[in-house]
């Protein structure tokens, strides 16, 4: 028979990487996991993980048990969560899932002066390239994502508007001249950031007189991380396309300078989406009203 206490170790085992991880993450030595696991694989007449060197590997019991536990544990961390607030009390484990930029500027922030303002509640900020793929899961109460959003069914909140711009620094556009239209990009080195899985080399533009168009870009240099390939840019690389929430500061400063203010890319506005099965909670409901009146005035501005 499994108990809370079974299903919480078996819930960090199962998200380690390997024993001695999850002998750190629980404080304990790695032959007291070694042990504990033995105990509980005897208890229930299945074994649970592949033994083995290297990386920790959960055989088809294993990940059952991890799915299932994760989910139990989550309702039972809710209802004492649902239990406190009705004591008037904010508390309970708060997972926010973000981009690598955003989250690390704007959302860590917000969330170091939600738990000072409220401190039972437990925040687990998440950085990710694609923080949307983690929508079809179960752990996670808040993503914060930036741009078109696919259809869903989930519960969204604008949090701020943010346009995207074409820009370069001054010494590439002294070297290289500026692009007039969008088909001159082709004869410029161009950078991307590979997110999302969208397709990045494919720019598509609303010109001044409200045509659509499009351009297919060669990238010259790339990076799954945004703030690298801004920097790549601002040291003289190439032209980049990015949030305005990103490259405000620099355009002011003018270590970047925009490129065809004429046409327009798309939007790419911040919304918080917010899981059903914490929607109702307190500490969600805390937390989406702190990034909204974080983001009313947007620090970018």
């Amino acid at each position: 028979m499994l108990e809370t206490p079974d299903l919480r170790f078996f819930s960090t085992l199962a998200r380690s990487p390997t024993l001695a991880a999850a002998a750190r993450a629980l404080d304990v030595t790695p032959s007291a996991v070694s042990q504990r696991l033995t105990q509980i694989e005897s208890r229930l007449g299945l074994r649970l993980v592949e033994r083995g060197r290297g990386r920790l590997t959960l055989t088809a019991e294993g990940e059952t048990l991890a799915r299932r536990a994760g989910a139990i544990l989550h309702d039972l961390d809710n209802l004492n969560e649902d239990m406190a607030s009705r004591r008037g009390e904010v508390s309970g484990p708060l997972q926010i899932i973000a981009p690598f930029g955003f989250g690390r500027i704007h959302v860590a922030p917000m969330i170091a002066e939600l738990a000072c303002t409220f401190p039972g509640i437990a925040p687990d900020l998440i950085l990710s390239d694609d923080p949307y793929s983690a929508a079809g899961t179960e752990n996670w109460d808040l993503i914060i994502h930036i741009g078109k959003l696919a259809d869903s069914t989930l519960v969204q909140r604008k949090l701020a508007s943010n346009q995207r711009f074409l820009c370069a620094s001054p010494e590439y556009l002294a070297r290289h001249g500026r692009p007039l239209q969008i088909a001159d990009l082709r004869d410029h080195a161009c950078g991307v950031i590979r997110e999302d899985q969208a397709d990045v080399s494919l720019l598509g533009f609303t010109g001044p007189d409200g045509v659509q168009s499009s351009v297919r870009i060669h990238p010259a240099f790339a990076s799954n991380d945004g703030e690298v390939v801004k920097s790549w840019a601002v040291q003289g690389l190439g032209i980049v396309f990015r949030s305005e929430w990103s490259v405000a500061s620099e355009l002011k400063d003018g270590i970047l300078e925009r490129v065809l203010l004429d046409f327009a890319l798309p939007d790419a506005d911040i919304t918080a989406l917010v899981s059903p099965r914490t929607l109702r909670t307190a500490r969600v409901e805390c937390a989406l009203e702190k990034l909204v009146s974080y983001l009313s005035v947007p620090p970018w501005k």
